[in-house]
């Protein structure tokens, strides 16, 4: 997943940037003018949380001192694995979550998943044998993706895998998860006026000290590097987008990105680009890839169903935008830079 870029103020805020987590470039912003030491203190307790989450959530490797998910792979077929709290709260929030979005958000598309990061890592090394994978084999691993294949004890602290060849993915959801944590966290120790942005996945507390909001800038899907489709006012609320160019890799000419649709089990095709705004940075993560894989009136009817206040914009594979009516783009001269 990739955000939303904060355009910077006038002010210098305070800030420290950190390359471990999520395996990405994150920072955490204050531009609240606190002394230097509760910064410093703040900024700790959100470095040591969301290393924590790296860490727990991890699917591709183990720690010592702690089952993660990787643990809860690793043993799937076999006996519980015992998982901490926070790993048992995250792994009902994330059921949960794909209950409330009729299964388009599904931690356990794992064996579909894995094949595709398989073959995009063998074409970073060799890019002139690059393949992407067989259907049978998609479909096959299609049959083990069901919710109901990961049990929890939430009493005994214990979870597992029932199916074998099952596995997680928390690809779309764990790091907006992680991010919303370190935000609580922070609002929790009274911080005004930070932002986050965790490997684009964009939270910010509260607003400005003056009140109003930041500008904020949304990628534009086809020229990524230098370019904004969009600038908005935003504050208090979370923003990830979902692109095409975030991960891929080509074959014969065509590129396949990471975002693949659960009905095709290929890469999606109906966006360039699909943007979230909401409150809870996990719910923003996991339906910016929910909603890349769905059309815009079917994914405009599933966030109608949601309670929460919920914003998106979609951009399709032409550069045609649709928006929410919450969403007010702004001149990007409009704000103090």
């Amino acid at each position: 997943m990739t955000g939303c870029p904060i355009v910077a103020q006038k002010k210098e805020p305070q800030g420290k940037v950190y390359y471990t987590f999520f395996d990405t470039v994150s920072t955490i912003y204050s531009y609240a003018g606190d002394d230097e030491t509760v910064f410093e203190e703040n900024a700790a307790a959100a470095e040591a949380l969301l290393e924590d989450y790296h860490r727990r959530l991890d699917i591709y490797h183990e720690y010592s001192g702690i089952n993660n998910l990787c643990t809860v792979n690793k043993n799937a077929g076999g006996e519980p694995v015992a998982v901490d709290q926070e790993t048992m709260d995250f792994l009902v929030y994330a059921k949960e979550l794909c209950r409330r979005t009729d299964g388009q958000v599904n931690i356990m598309f794992g064996a579909v998943l894995r094949p595709w990061h398989d073959c995009r890592e063998r074409a970073e090394g060799d890019p002139t044998g690059a393949a992407i994978p067989n259907m049978d084999v998609l479909e096959e691993a299609k049959t083990h993706t069901a919710l109901e294949l990961l049990e929890l004890d939430e009493e005994a602290l214990t979870a597992r895998i029932s199916d074998p060849d099952a596995r997680l993915d928390v690809g779309a959801i764990g790091k907006g998860y992680a991010t919303e944590q370190a935000a609580r966290l922070l609002e929790g120790r009274g911080a005004e006026s930070y932002v986050l942005n965790i490997g684009g996945n964009i939270r910010i507390i509260g607003h400005k000290p003056d009140g109003s909001g930041w500008n904020t800038g949304i990628k534009d899907p086809f020229d990524h590097e230098s370019a904004y489709a969009m600038y908005l006012e935003l504050a208090d609320t979370s923003c990830v987008t979902s692109g095409i160019y975030e991960r891929f890799f080509t074959v014969d000419g065509v590129q396949y990105h990471h975002i693949i649709d659960p009905d095709t089990l290929m890469p999606a095709r109906y966006f360039a680009s699909v943007s979230v705004i909401t409150k809870d940075s996990g719910l923003a993560d996991a339906l910016s890839t929910a909603l890349f894989c769905m059309s815009q009136p079917e994914g405009q009817a599933l966030i109608d169903r949601l309670d929460d206040e919920i914003n998106v914009l979609w951009i399709d594979l032409d550069g045609n935008q649709t928006y929410t009516n919450g969403i007010h783009p702004i001149d990007r001269d409009s704000d103090t830079k």
